[in-house]
């Protein structure tokens, strides 16, 4: 046993290493030297040839689908039409009220001129003497309701001193509204939005047209939220520009006969148009989304790119309608050109491959 531990295992150990080092050997020169192989190492190419779109004809919808909310009308509130002090209250809180439905009456003083000061009588005779002061006079003002609703507050005790313009009282319109902010390319494509929506509610109603739609910046007070005051610093430098909340939002009256809660989520679809058998191209081709743009058409022998403006319509946010500038099967660069000329991504991560 002490001659195979100290002669056979060492030796065997020092075999079995040579023929893995001769192993190696072969792997790494032998199956390039048996080939005869001698020339460089093909490596990775990259093709920067820009790649190209055609001018076709087709349709266009321009449909915008929103997330949103339902949200309650805020409460209209009731200001004072006069100052003194409060006398009947005409109304509680949880009353169904009219517009010019009384809710409570305000005695105003009323102040008395001041009598006119007589003068000595020429030849001394005593001036007359006034009689006693008469009793103060006062007219009863009743302050009424501004619009339709619920009474939700009335902020008004008997004997309570009340200014003009103090707010006393709030009246809810009981409304619900369907509200979605916007993007900045959805605002865009919403200059000229129709008068109503088709909404979906998840586990809610079948869809329902959404009426009044109404496009812009909501009015502080209004309970809708507020764009950022300031960019979010942990924001997508690599972002989509156009994905940019603007503080703009869509907002629509929900009819009084759809059964909905307010804070439930809700799906928007706006359809700002229709154009069928117009010409169209990719919106990554086009430099520019209203009104007027250009694009880069291609020439038929030499392959440049040439910049030409165009006219534009609708776009559904992939295509965009080509109503001048350029002709059904016009070859042009798919994805708007860099300042070195380069076809880039519309996201600005470089060249673009054919």
């Amino acid at each position: 046993m002490g001659v195979v531990r100290t002669i056979v295992f060492p030796a065997l150990r020092l075999l079995v290493w040579a023929v893995i080092a001769v192993a190696l050997v072969q792997l790494a020169f032998g199956s390039r030297a048996g080939r005869g192989d001698t020339g460089p190492v093909a490596g990775p190419t990259v093709d920067l040839t820009p790649a190209e779109a055609t001018v076709v004809r087709g349709d266009v919808t321009n449909t915008v689908t929103l997330s949103g909310t339902v949200q309650a009308d805020p409460a209209v509130t009731v200001k004072s039409t006069a100052a003194g002090a409060v006398g009947r209250v005409r109304a509680a809180v949880g009353d169904a009220v009219e517009r010019g439905t009384p809710l409570f009456t305000v005695v105003v003083p009323v102040e008395e001129p001041a009598a006119p000061v007589t003068a000595p009588a020429a030849d001394g005779a005593p001036a007359p003497v006034p009689g006693a002061p008469a009793a103060p006079r006062t007219r009863t003002v009743t302050v009424s309701a501004t619009s339709t609703g619920t009474l939700t507050s009335l902020d008004v005790l008997p004997d309570q001193q009340v200014a003009v313009g103090d707010a006393v009282a709030a009246v809810s319109p009981g409304t619900l509204t369907v509200s979605a902010p916007l993007t900045q390319e959805e605002q865009f494509r919403l200059l000229a939005p129709p008068s109503s929506a088709r909404v979906t509610v998840p586990g809610g109603p079948g869809v329902f047209e959404c009426t009044d739609l109404r496009t812009g910046t909501p009015e502080p007070g209004t309970g809708a939220p507020a764009a950022p005051a300031v960019p979010d610093p942990y924001a997508d430098p690599y972002a989509d520009p156009g994905a940019a909340p603007t503080g703009a939002r869509v907002t629509c009256r929900v009819p009084a006969d759809v059964p909905v809660f307010a804070g439930v989520s809700a799906t928007v679809e706006v359809t700002a148009g229709t154009s069928t058998g117009v010409l169209l191209a990719p919106v990554t081709a086009v430099r520019g989304s209203v009104g007027t743009g250009s694009v880069w058409v291609l020439d038929e022998e030499t392959g440049e790119a040439t910049e030409t403006d165009v006219v534009l319509g609708l776009t559904d946010g992939e295509v965009v309608e080509v109503s001048g500038g350029v002709g059904e099967g016009t070859r042009v660069l798919q994805f708007v050109p860099g300042d070195d000329g380069l076809a880039v991504d519309p996201y600005g991560y470089g060249p673009v491959a054919g």
